[in-house]
C-alpha cells in the first residue's frame, strides 16, 4: 500500500487488519453474509477525469441502480498489479449481475500522466473494464483518497458503503460485492468467490521473506544512500561505491544527476548497486529520451543471475530498457537471504525512479 506521497509500507495490510492475500482463494462462502454496511459518503462522481478509456465518460446517473466499485492505481505500483488479477475476475463475473468496475488511473511518476502510456498499461494488462484517466488527481481529491491500491464499494443508491486500501482481503472484498448486489435485488448471486492464477509482476509477494521495503531514487524522498560523498543535486556527478553494504543500502557508481524525483545516467556504463532480501526485485526507469533503447545487465552476487533472472531480464542478467513502466530484475527461489544486486546500463539515456520488492 502506498501514500500520496508519502510510502507508508511496501508490505501492505488492509486497514481493517487483514493479512496479505494469498496466490489464489480457492472457492469458498461469503465471510460478510448477513453483516450491515455503514454508509461512508455520498458517490463525488468522476467529474474531474482528463480522459476515458475502453468507455464513454460515466456520470453518477448513468450509475444509479449499479453497484460500482472504484480501484484507485497507478500503473508501475507493484501493491497494485498484485491486486489486478482479482479485479479483472470481479469485473468479468459480476458484470451482467449488475457491477461496473471503473478503474481511476492516478499518476505517481510524470511519464504517467501521458495517456499515451496510460494507454499502454491498459491494453498490455488486459484491463477491459472503464478507466477515468486521473492525470490531474481532481477524483483523487473528491474521494480524499491517499492510497495505491483503494477500493471503494458504492451501492446502487451512490452511497460510498465500504473501502479497502491496500492488497489483500479479497475473501471479504468480493463477499461486499455480493452483499450489494443482493441489496440492489439481484438474488441469483453465488456466495463463491473467484480463484486466480497469478504470475509474473501480478504474483502475490513472498511476505514471510520480504525485508526490503520501497525505496525512491530521487533526493527527495530516498533512504539509504551509500555513495561516499553523498548526492550533489541536479549536477552530473562521479558516483563510487563504499566497500561494504549493509541490508538496504544502495549507490551510483559513474556519472549522474541526481534529481528530486529520479536519477539519470550521463555516460554508458554506469551502475546501481543495492543490498536486498526478498524473492523479487523490480526497479521503474524509463529512457530519458522517449523510443530510445538502452541495454543493461543485471548481476547477483557478482553472477549472471541465472535461474534467479525476472521476466524482463535473461539468465545471463540482460535486458533492454524501451519505455517507462516496472521491470521485473530479479525473481528467486528458495532459499531467500539478502543478496547484492546491480545493474549496469551499457548506454545512457537511463532514468530510474524507484526500486520496489515482492
Amino acid at each position: 500500500m502506498k501514500r500520496r506521497p508519502i510510502l507508508l509500507a511496501a508490505m501492505a495490510v488492509s486497514v481493517s487488519g487483514a493479512l496479505p492475500g494469498k496466490n489464489a482463494v480457492a472457492a469458498q462462502p461469503s465471510a460478510l453474509a448477513g453483516v450491515r454496511l455503514p454508509v461512508e459518503g455520498q458517490f463525488p462522481g468522476l467529474t474531474g477525469a482528463t480522459a476515458w478509456l475502453n468507455s464513454a465518460a460515466l456520470t453518477p446517473a448513468d450509475l444509479r441502480g449499479k453497484v460500482v466499485l472504484i480501484d484507485f492505481w497507478t500503473y508501475t505500483c507493484i501493491n497494485w498489479l498484485r491486486t489486478l488479477p482479482y479485479v479483472r475476475a470481479w469485473a468479468k463475473k459480476y458484470k451482467d449481475q449488475g457491477l461496473v468496475v471503473i478503474g481511476v488511473h492516478s499518476p505517481e511518476f510524470a511519464f504517467e500522466q501521458d495517456i499515451d502510456n496510460v494507454r499502454t498499461a491498459v491494453k498490455d494488462m488486459a484491463i477491459d473494464y472503464p478507466v477515468a484517466v486521473d492525470s490531474s488527481h481532481a477524483v483523487w481529491r473528491a474521494f480524499d483518497n491517499q492510497y495505491w491500491p483503494a477500493l471503494y464499494f458504492i451501492d446502487a443508491q451512490g452511497r460510498i458503503r465500504h473501502h479497502q486500501f491496500g492488497e489483500g482481503d479479497y475473501a471479504r472484498s468480493e463477499s461486499i460485492i455480493q452483499q450489494l448486489l443482493a441489496e440492489a435485488g439481484n438474488t441469483a448471486t453465488a456466495p463463491d468467490v473467484v480463484s486466480v492464477d497469478p504470475s509474473g509482476l501480478e504474483l502475490a509477494a513472498d511476505w514471510p521473506n520480504l525485508k526490503s521495503p520501497e525505496n525512491y531514487l530521487g533526493h527527495d524522498r530516498t533512504e539509504n544512500f551509500v555513495s561516499p560523498g553523498g548526492a550533489v543535486l541536479d549536477r552530473p556527478h562521479g558516483y563510487q561505491a563504499p566497500a561494504r553494504f549493509a541490508l538496504n543500502q544502495w549507490a551510483l557508481l559513474g556519472k549522474w544527476t541526481v534529481k528530486n524525483a529520479s536519477t539519470s545516467l550521463n555516460e554508458p556504463n554506469g551502475r546501481i548497486a543495492y543490498r536486498f532480501h526478498a524473492r523479487d526485485l523490480h526497479l521503474v526507469m524509463a529512457p530519458t529520451t522517449p523510443g530510445k533503447t538502452v541495454r543493461f545487465r543485471v548481476l547477483l552476487d557478482g553472477k549472471p543471475p541465472g535461474p534467479s533472472h525476472g521476466t524482463d531480464t535473461d539468465d545471463q542478467g540482460n535486458g533492454t530498457l524501451r519505455a517507462p513502466r516496472l521491470y521485473q530484475l530479479v525473481r528467486q527461489s528458495q532459499p531467500i537471504g539478502d543478496r547484492q544486486f546491480e545493474i549496469e546500463f551499457l548506454d545512457p539515456g537511463a532514468e530510474a525512479f524507484a526500486f520496489t520488492f515482492g
